[in-house]
């Protein structure tokens, strides 16, 4: 699947980059052009592989709007036309899709996301998702409010908002610095590895997965979500029939950035590795049991030859808004955003508790 990505943001813009050396370092050729806005110059001047575009300069002279996700909307607004003309170039007609890359807690992101997305749509004939990041339970109400408002509006405006629960992947012990730096190389090599479905081919499978098959699962829209998970192959095929299923069970059931979204309208399975390695009779079986466990009757199923000493399973879930995981988290957010509303009238705290869109 060949795509555009544009990171906006603090996390956005490294999330993208680190995409991009994936993508190079794999040779995968998915990736046809990258951009990351910011209204923090310093935040730009450490990205290597991406383009850049400083915004907002008018506004907060390159120091940033904070975690003010308002001024966020406001600067991408009015600095929209500038983006689009950074674009120039690296959006090209090979391109199949467009990711907009964003961390929803903090500000230009979080608040410039939504914007760039609606301006999107309207110039470019191609898809249009969205990558957000969630903040993580211990980051604060700010965070979790500001992130509320920026799903609520990148739903409402992305073909499809692939999201990722920083909480997810975060592995105990680690500092704030070293679990953000898991995180994003867990990203870049599960939505990498999508990415490249169908792109980088190393031999020749039965089943190969392309890009329509991930258009066509992300087209219910909503929130999608992404599972991975690999185990070591043997090199007959035939004894790697249970791999293949407990690899597809833990991509679903544990390796998935939003935990508890096993419900879907549609799924994606993909078993990457190499070909004589990859069971038809696993595939298949894995196929029916994601189809069994999500309840959907739209589980497309293929393989991605690559080539590799292990078998892996990418499960790709499209329609997953009903997930215990994500319902606490709109929650946290709803209660963050009226506590922040009412802290001069605590009588007014719990007076309106809904998350109104950011535009």
């Amino acid at each position: 699947m060949k795509v555009a990505l544009i990171g906006v943001g603090q996390a956005g813009g490294k999330v993208t980059e680190r995409l991009v050396r994936f993508d190079a370092e794999m040779g995968f050729g998915a990736v046809q052009g990258a951009l990351a806005v910011n209204s923090a110059k310093a935040d730009l001047a450490g990205l290597e592989f991406v383009g850049t575009a400083l915004i907002g300069t008018d506004r907060v002279n390159g120091h940033g709007v904070g975690a003010n996700n308002e001024l966020g909307t406001e600067i991408m607004q009015s600095d929209g036309e500038q983006v689009l003309d950074a674009l120039d170039g690296r959006i090209s007609s090979s391109a199949e899709a467009i990711f907009v890359v964003a961390g929803l807690g903090g500000g230009t992101g979080s608040g410039g996301a939504p914007v760039l997305v609606h301006r999107l749509q309207r110039v470019y004939d191609v898809p249009v998702y969205a990558l957000g990041i969630l903040p993580g339970r211990n980051e604060g109400s700010l965070y979790q409010a500001n992130a509320g408002r920026s799903l609520k509006t990148l739903v409402r405006e992305a073909d499809a908002t692939l999201l990722i629960d920083n909480d997810a992947w975060h592995e105990e012990g680690e500092s704030v610095e070293g679990a953000f730096e898991t995180i994003n190389r867990k990203i870049a090599r599960r939505v990498g590895l999508l990415f490249a479905s169908g792109e980088a081919v190393d031999g020749v499978g039965e089943s190969v997965v392309d890009s329509s098959e991930v258009i066509n699962t992300l087209r219910s829209g909503g929130v999608a979500t992404l599972g991975y998970a690999s185990a070591a192959a043997a090199e007959d095929s035939a004894e790697n029939i249970n791999t293949v299923l407990t690899v597809s069970r833990q991509a679903l059931l544990t390796g998935t950035g939003m935990p508890d979204a096993t419900t879907a309208d549609s799924a994606l399975l993909v078993i990457a590795g190499k070909p004589d390695a990859i069971p038809r009779k696993g595939v298949e079986k894995a196929r029916r049991w994601v189809e069994d466990e999500t309840g959907s009757m739209q589980v497309r199923g293929g393989d991605f030859p690559l080539e590799s000493d292990r078998l892996g399973a990418l499960v790709l879930l499209g329609g997953a808004e009903r997930s215990d995981r994500l319902e606490a988290f709109v929650e946290r957010a709803r209660e963050a955003r009226t506590n922040d509303e009412a802290d001069d009238d605590p009588a007014e705290r719990f007076a309106d508790d809904r998350l109104e869109n950011l535009f």
